[in-house]
């Protein structure tokens, strides 16, 4: 088999991409190209950040910042929606405008290169995690937290100063 029907021999395995990719060829793109993903930063009335449990091979155990990777031709405002829908359960408002942009490199291949851009959203109203039927150690446990927990995932470490607490600063405080 030649490339360009190795080419096509994938292209047929992928049904729509802007609805994803199969993993094993979502693991093999992410080999040869940075991915781009979203990050939802989320506080509430008390200045904490909400975060949620991770454990997967390739970002490793801990507390990160909800967050997705952008599908092909998927608008980023529709991303930062499902996002919230998907890992929270509700609808948020953000704003339009980026709080930072990074890139992260790791030092293993697949998933190893991330354009990552962080928004600040806004809850649309109360919200007190749902939880039920998952401990703390469970993948996609929702907590608040007043500062970065230490075993927040390495590649969320670059948030730290937007997980901190600071009564002062005024834009970190959530808009209703």
């Amino acid at each position: 088999m030649n490339t360009l029907q190795a080419v096509r021999f994938l292209e047929k395995q992928i049904r729509n991409p802007s609805l994803g990719l199969p993993q094993e060829i979502f693991f093999f793109v992410s080999r040869l190209t940075p991915m781009v993903n979203v990050d939802l930063l989320i506080k509430d009335k008390k200045g904490r950040t909400l975060l949620s449990w991770r454990n997967d091979r390739f970002s490793g155990t801990g507390w990160h910042l909800p967050g997705g990777i952008i599908r092909f031709k998927e608008d980023i405002s529709s991303r930062i929606l499902k996002v919230a829908k998907e890992e929270i359960g509700v609808r948020v408002r953000f704003d339009p405008a980026p709080v930072a942009v990074n890139q992260i490199i790791c030092s293993h291949d697949t998933r190893g290169h991330f354009i990552s851009i962080l928004y600040q959203c806004y809850l649309l109203g109360e919200f007190i995690p749902r939880n039920q039927g998952l401990t703390e150690l469970d993948p996609g446990y929702l907590k608040w937290h007043n500062r970065a927990p230490l075993n927040l995932i390495k590649v969320h470490r670059i948030y730290k100063k937007y997980i901190a607490q600071d009564k002062s600063d005024n834009k970190n405080s959530v808009k209703y």
